[in-house]
């Protein structure tokens, strides 16, 4: 009898030892767990956390991914050559462009005095496939989609495509958030001028944005309204849905957001994003010949390319000026060097529309003197 009691004891005592044993497993593979959802909430706090500005202050963004440190740069110049407001700018980079950003970035704000502020932070996208948001159409460009989540404490942004210029203050595109009305919550230029060569009109399968698309390079995104109206919560369902019939990645799915929401997005002109559309074949934007270009976009390549000569010429002229460099001595007069020799072309025929709003700048600099 008393043998028999030992051996249950024993038996129980088994069980309680392989219960134990089994739990700490357990407690521990859930700890770890625990731990990299923790480190993955923490890295989102890194980014987005830290990040505040006053509601009245100019914010422009970019995100910039493989051979696109240059170009950025040149975009961001070109903003602090014209803008008499303080900036702010927000990078977000892949991991190895970041110190390359920060020591140049930083380099120039502390030549001009601090006249600017600058945050680079790293590359977001949803966990489940990243890879593949990533490499949606050019490297990262996805990423502006989830820039609402991203910078969940900022309430505006001029989101910018590394391959645009100003050729006007930031403040001139920034000022149509004050014509916003009360549902509005982004604005955009559209795709095309001329149905008879638009895209969307003739190629595109799925929905898009009224009756010729919109084109997403500039792009001011009043993040607040953004996040109550739950953007992330369309972007991921229409991808999953259209994600075989989309052709220019981010741009389709912001078309078909705001296909079955136009009510949501303002639209300004050509002038605002200037492509080579606008020109090639014959001047399709009236406003910039009206008022200028204000924003040049060189899309598909033109800024590198000698197929629009004009582009190629408009880049060069900003990759060349050095800040801190006399305007006109050192950027306009050779710009106006560059855009005489690109004249044989339909769009160097018309070279006046990417320098009327520069000469209206130093017009206002020269009566500041």
């Amino acid at each position: 009898m008393r043998l028999y009691t030992i051996l249950q004891l024993g038996v129980l005592l088994s069980i309680a030892l392989v219960i134990f044993y089994l739990y700490s497993i357990r407690l521990i593979i859930t700890t770890d767990n625990l731990e990299d959802d923790f480190e993955e909430l923490e890295e989102d706090e890194v980014t987005t956390e830290r990040i505040y500005f006053k509601q009245t202050d100019i914010v422009v963004a970019v995100v910039a991914c493989g051979d696109r440190l240059f170009e950025t740069l040149n975009m961001l110049k070109s903003a602090l050559m014209f803008s008499k407001e303080k900036l702010n700018f927000v990078i977000v980079a892949e991991e190895r462009l970041i110190d390359s950003f920060n020591e140049k970035l930083g380099e120039w704000n502390a030549f001009m005095n601090n006249a600017f502020t600058f945050k680079v932070l790293s590359l977001t996208f949803p966990s489940d496939n990243p890879l593949e948001w990533k490499k949606l159409f050019k490297p990262c460009a996805a990423q502006r989609l989830f820039l609402p989540n991203l910078l969940e404490n900022v309430d505006s942004i001029l989101y910018m495509d590394t391959d645009t210029l100003f050729l006007t203050p930031v403040e001139a595109v920034w000022g149509h958030f004050h014509r916003f009305n009360s549902s509005q919550m982004a604005a955009l230029a559209p795709e095309h001028e001329d149905p008879n060569v638009g895209w969307y009109n003739r190629f595109a399968k799925h929905p898009y944005y009224g009756k010729l698309g919109v084109n997403s390079g500039v792009m001011l995104m009043n993040l607040t309204r953004m996040r109550a109206f739950q953007w992330k919560e369309y972007v991921v369902p229409i991808y999953k849905k259209y994600k075989h019939k989309i052709t220019w990645g981010d741009q389709d799915i912001i078309n078909i957001i705001f296909h079955y929401h136009p009510d949501k997005l303002y639209i300004y002109s050509c002038r605002f994003n200037y492509r080579p559309d606008h020109c090639m074949y014959t001047s399709v934007c009236k406003p910039a010949e009206t008022e200028g270009v204000a924003v040049i976009h060189g899309s598909r390549g033109f800024f590198h390319s000698e197929k629009q000569p004009i582009f190629q010429a408009v880049y060069k002229s900003f990759e060349e000026f050095q800040l801190g460099g006399d305007i006109y001595r050192d950027f306009y007069q050779p710009l106006e060097v560059y855009l005489e020799s690109a004249q044989n072309n339909n769009c160097g025929n018309i070279k006046d529309v990417f320098l009327k709003n520069i000469r209206n700048y130093m017009d206002l600099e020269f009566n500041a003197k």
